[in-house]
């Protein structure tokens, strides 16, 4: 099938109006065919489950030196783990891939656990409180910080930091314009971080020992950790907010998880899946390929819509209804193959150890106006004020 021929649409992904509300342009992009051809950016958005997921598993077609839709950023990320494929993207992994793979995160899972309980104790003392503000950004915030050894003084600014560095990755709109300034600012103090600045025995400090190993670049280890810091926050902030107001608005489904915690794993899937924290990101082909009848030539931009593909009743039956009792563990939220992401087993236990504090103590939420966030990528709330819950009985 030439390019004239394929499905072709018009539509601007990143729109305000659609990014409030992005998933009824997903259905018709599904219906349309298995890569529709976006002319305003002249790229290929594959909108459907197994094309998604196929893509992610064949990194030499779909490569990631495209994961951005503008050439500043691709230009930027060169080198980095985000933007390297195999051998360049295992070895920069490998650097803390032990220290967040499931055995590791397993010995933290105390002490998140505790952290979780104190933290949503607190919130829940007060008359009223945003579960954006409050809970899911402060909870990551503690666990990451701690992790990665960064100093206190990054607080303030690292939730604008890791908010732009998944803005950015979209097309060059305003959103990505003002997000490349917070970009530089990040990389610029991050760019004055030593070893000693790192605490000792952290992911941190372990990118450096790496580098003085020669495992890595040294120019490598200032991209590698601004990586993992920003995305260990953002995605996580917006799937625990996420899971908090799907959870008030679907109260039949709070009560399927507090009548059941052994469903709470299950349930933070299917809140991942049904409104994913990251829902596109970019691929380059390397050399042609077929998708649904389409060729797409070497070269190509290609959009990978996760949002669209966990929405996909191809693969999820009813997938517009949000159903505890699915546990899709084979969602594309935290993406799949070799690029992966790498702190998924983390996300997880921070994400079913808030559920699990609120379960045990919140019967219902009551909630305020909720305020979405607009970012090209990320899909998040700013504010969900909680103006009250109906406590139950703890002993």
């Amino acid at each position: 099938m030439t390019l004239t021929q394929a499905p072709h649409s018009d539509i601007d992904l990143f729109d305000d109006k659609i990014l409030h509300d992005p998933y009824p342009v997903y259905r018709d992009l599904r219906q349309l065919g298995g890569a529709v051809h976006l002319d305003r950016f002249d790229a290929w958005a594959l909108p459907r489950y197994a094309d998604i997921r196929h893509a992610l598993a064949d990194w030499e077609t779909f490569s990631s030196s495209g994961i951005a839709l503008n050439d500043p950023v691709n230009e930027m990320l060169v080198g980095t783990v985000l933007a390297a494929d195999p051998p360049e993207h295992d070895r920069l992994r490998s650097v803390v891939a032990d220290r967040l793979g499931p055995r590791a995160i397993r010995g933290l899972q105390a002490d998140i656990s505790a952290r979780a309980d104190a933290l949503v104790e607190e919130v829940l003392r007060k008359e009223s409180f945003d579960a954006v503000g409050d809970l899911a950004v402060v909870f990551p915030f503690s666990v990451v910080f701690d992790l990665i050894g960064l100093p206190d003084e990054a607080r303030p600014n690292m939730l604008r930091w890791a908010d732009a560095t998944f803005t950015v990755i979209g097309p060059m709109n305003e959103r990505t314009a003002n997000g490349l300034a917070t970009i530089g600012e990040m990389f610029q103090w991050v760019g004055t971080l030593r070893p000693d600045d790192l605490k000792e025995g952290s992911m941190g400090r372990a990118i450096f020992e790496a580098a003085d190993a020669g495992r890595i670049r040294p120019e490598s280890c200032i991209p590698l950790l601004a990586a993992y810091a920003t995305a260990g926050m953002d995605t996580t902030i917006n799937a625990i907010a996420n899971a908090v107001h799907l959870f008030a608005t679907h109260p039949d489904q709070w009560d399927l998880v507090c009548a059941d915690p052994s469903r709470i794993p299950g349930a933070f899937n299917e809140v991942l899946r049904y409104d994913a924290p990251v829902q596109v990101f970019g691929r380059r082909t390397r050399k042609p390929a077929d998708i649904d009848g389409v060729r797409i030539e070497a070269d190509a931009q290609i959009l990978l819509l996760y949002g669209s593909g966990n929405r996909d009743d191809r693969h999820f039956p009813d997938p517009d209804r949000f159903d505890v009792t699915r546990a899709p563990a084979d969602h594309l939220a935290f993406g799949y193959g070799t690029h992966a992401c790498a702190g998924q087993a983390l996300a997880r236990l921070e994400g079913q150890a808030v559920l699990a504090a609120l379960a045990r103590r919140v019967r219902r939420f009551h909630l305020g106006q909720p305020r979405r966030h607009l970012n090209n990528v990320v899909r998040g709330l700013e504010s969900l004020p909680v103006t009250g819950t109906d406590r139950r009985e703890t002993s």
